[in-house]
């Protein structure tokens, strides 16, 4: 089963998901982000300001290995 987290933003109305399997912490996202949404923690990527979120999608198509999961994009 894989290790997926998921990130809730009630405000937006999205979530963000990222497959901790594939997830390398090349911290792409955290690079593209206008927003800083993202940080790496213990080299895997969260979302904690998921709620400032541009729905602009750059994380996902930064992502080397397509963990991320936005339900925007």
């Amino acid at each position: 089963m894989a290790d997926i987290r998921k990130w809730n933003s009630d405000e937006l109305d999205i979530d963000i998901m990222v497959d901790y399997d594939k997830c390398i912490g090349a911290g792409e996202c955290v690079e593209v982000c206008p927003e800083d949404v993202y940080e790496l923690v213990e080299g895997k990527t969260t979302a904690p300001r998921i709620d400032d979120c541009s729905e602009c999608c750059k994380c996902v198509d930064a992502c080397p290995t397509e963990a991320i999961e936005h339900s925007s994009c």
